[in-house]
């Protein structure tokens, strides 16, 4: 049976990639990682939307990289691993239309890091965040040791990064970790609406003179 990791749909003119239904907590396997790098490539050359929602399946955001692959990593092996993620986080965040992350669940590791990458991350109220690699004597490689603290403050970020703590939803809001809550079942909405509005946003800046 071959299972698609990320599904692609669109609604008014956003595209929505969510996580393949079936399975509950969905990780960053090369399977997935490959699949939304080629969508996302695809949609970055044909331009078809204007803006991009990355969501969770009914259960979770992303829960990290596969530890099964991990746990295979030597050397050379290693260094490649952690380049094919930053390839697909800096991918995102040079993305040329908004991408808005919505989360529910567990948003942990490399997860964090995808979202992270994102413009804008939405979150219900269920949605918990954090690097537990961290107390696993594990660090990501994929740009979350630059981001995190970037967007919360050194002190914080770093925090967060070793000691592998896992903050609620409410916490991150405050933190600014996520730029706003909602309940689960108006999750979809919310973040459709901050990318359809972010999309106005840029759009208006590339019309007024310079």
């Amino acid at each position: 049976e071959i299972i698609i990791p990320v599904n692609l749909l669109s609604l008014n003119s956003i595209g929505i990639l969510s996580f393949d239904p079936s399975t509950a907590y969905p990780v960053l396997s090369r399977q997935l990682q490959d699949e939304m790098e080629g969508l996302l490539l695809g949609i970055e050359k044909d331009q078809p939307f204007r803006g991009v929602v990355l969501a969770s399946n009914a259960h979770s955001f992303a829960t990290g990289a596969a530890i099964d692959e991990i746990a295979t990593l030597r050397g050379p092996g290693a260094r490649e691993f952690a380049r094919r993620g930053q390839r697909l986080m800096n991918l995102l965040r040079r993305f040329p239309v908004p991408v808005v992350a919505a989360i529910r669940g567990f948003c942990l590791g490399g997860g964090l890091d995808l979202a992270l990458s994102c413009h804008a991350r939405v979150a219900a109220y269920d949605a918990s965040f954090g690097h537990p690699g961290g107390a696993l004597g594990l660090i990501t490689g994929w740009g979350g040791t630059q981001r995190l603290p970037r967007l919360l403050g050194r002190a914080a970020g770093t925090q967060l990064l070793v000691t592998g703590e896992k903050i609620p939803a409410t916490q991150a809001l405050t933190m600014g970790l996520v730029d706003e809550l909602a309940d689960s079942r108006d999750l979809m909405d919310c973040a459709l609406r901050r990318a359809q509005h972010m999309a106005d946003q840029k759009e208006l800046s590339t019309q007024l003179p310079a």
